[in-house]
């Protein structure tokens, strides 16, 4: 193996970061629960209680209104009130306890008395004598969402439920009862695993995109003679392709999300942003696959082999790569591989670099009266060297925008060929590292003062060139001065 080439490596996925709390779930049905006191802070955790199926015994001398409400009209489980205060003998075969006091005293007494007879214990709004803490919770059961701030901000917790409630139609609730219910059905139907798996993803997009129905047993054969009707292919393997954008991961698409969570296999590429990969399957096994300019790289056929190779054991590959797949990203080769094997490829186009440097810097790449055309074009050829079949009219032309990926090592010659076959060297022009990330860097300049200027400003990281008149200094200046961009002085 010559120092150019590399092989595939995995990428460990990072340790889970520390917990505040550790979100869990009780399972309360049919099992004894006690609440001491009668607030109203009381009811509402009784209440919670009861919803979860818990027996519930209230030991209060004093009620308040909110608890007889709830007392005399339990959620699910049944609550009884007794009209005394609590005893330690109480919490004998509790699964739970929750106490209400004013006073610290009290409150340790009960947390202790819970704890000797192994109970777990929560005090209101003393954390000090809690086993565990309520969070605000956002209910589609048996689809349930938690939400805690270890009460550092209550307030923000409950702003984040307010949020999700929006976010998750009500509908769902019906789709996780469907899913409880059709579950022991579709382990017994005979399919083997890979096309029960391939049920529940069918199942779950059936879920997005009808929420505000009940499901019916018409779904469910639906579903069933879906899979059924695949045959032996739901048990082969697939391949995607993936476009993960070109840093930023708030613009990967719903359904680069969605491959994503559904991989076994996932092949990146080094411009990939690893916060992309938090969106994936915490199971699935990740390989960098890395391909740098003029650097280390993995063989393309080696790619493909492996590619195909997973994919032909039964495994769902997704090739992320950063940018667009079907931009200078080998996309056709590595479809190509796929169909010569018989393998299922499907493509997830991404935001390229160019539209995402373009919507940082809020400049339209046709901004009427200034560009009729846009066009893409590699700064390098298959030798490293300046592409021979460049279209130097076109990229002349006062009326395009001219995007150029890859232009690290012949930036400079591309320009003066361009500059001799007619584009004006006062044509404005950006030079943008790492487009969308939070570390952008731009330098503005006339087109032939910028190979001089990227020297000048050292910059690293992935470049995209931008020539053409919507990149006018002074106005593209104005636009960056409130953004989160940095950017070069330019010269006037």
């Amino acid at each position: 193996m010559s120092v150019s080439e590399r092989k595939a490596k995995e990428a460990r996925p990072p340790r889970m970061g520390p917990l505040a709390r550790l979100p869990v779930f009780f399972a309360l049905d049919g099992k004894r629960a006690v609440v001491a006191g009668g607030s109203a802070a009381a009811a509402w955790k009784a209440e919670l209680l009861s919803a979860a199926g818990a027996s519930v015994d209230v030991y209060a001398l004093d009620v308040s209104e909110e608890m007889a409400q709830v007392v005399g009209d339990p959620p699910l489980g049944s609550i009884a009130l007794h009209r005394r205060d609590w005893r330690a003998d109480d919490l004998r075969g509790a699964a739970i306890a929750v106490g209400a006091f004013a006073d610290e005293q009290s409150a340790g007494v009960f947390a202790d008395a819970a704890r000797v007879r192994g109970v777990p214990v929560n005090v209101i709004d003393k954390p000090a004598f809690c086993d565990f803490a309520f969070g605000a919770v956002v209910n589609r059961s048996p689809l349930v969402i938690g939400i805690s701030t270890d009460g550092a901000a209550p307030v923000f917790a409950q702003a984040i439920r307010a949020k999700l409630e929006g976010l998750l139609p009500k509908g769902f609730a019906l789709w996780a009862e469907a899913a409880s219910r059709w579950r022991a059905a579709v382990k017994g139907s005979g399919l083997p695993f890979p096309a029960r798996r391939r049920f529940w993803q069918l199942f779950t997009a059936h879920a997005v995109m009808h929420p505000d129905r009940a499901p019916s047993n018409d779904d469910f054969v639906g579903l069933l003679n879906e899979v059924r009707g695949l045959g032996a292919a739901v048990e082969h393997g697939s391949v995607t392709l993936v476009g993960a954008g070109p840093g930023d991961p708030e613009l990967l698409t719903l359904r680069a999300v969605r491959a994503l969570q559904s991989a076994d296999v996932i092949l990146f590429d080094d411009l990939v942003s690893r916060e992309v990969l938090d969106f994936a399957r915490r199971e699935a096994k990740k390989l960098l696959v890395g391909k740098t300019g003029y650097g280390p790289s993995c063989k393309q056929d080696d790619i493909n082999a492996l590619m195909v190779g997973l994919a032909k054991q039964g495994k769902r590959v997704v090739r992320l790569k950063g940018g667009d797949p079907l931009i200078f990203a080998r996309a056709g080769e590595e479809i190509a591989a796929c169909k010569e094997a018989g393998i299922a490829v499907d493509v997830v186009p991404g935001i390229t670099a160019a539209q995402g440097a373009a919507s940082r810097l809020g400049i339209a790449l046709t901004g009427r009266g200034q560009a009729r055309r846009l066009q893409y074009i590699t700064g390098h050829a298959r030798d490293g060297k300046l592409p021979q079949d460049i279209d130097w009219r076109g990229l002349a032309d006062p009326a395009t925008t001219t995007a150029i990926y890859m232009p690290a090592k012949t930036l400079a010659a591309l320009i003066a060929k361009a500059i001799e076959q007619g584009l004006d060297p006062q044509t404005p022009a950006l030079a943008v590292a790492r487009a969308t990330y939070p570390d952008q860097f731009v330098i503005a300049s006339c087109v032939d003062g910028l190979s001089e200027r990227i020297k000048e400003e050292a910059l690293t990281g992935p470049i995209l060139i931008i020539i053409g008149r919507v990149c006018g200094e002074r106005e593209a200046a104005s636009r960056f001065s409130d953004r989160r961009t940095a950017i070069a002085a330019p010269r006037l």
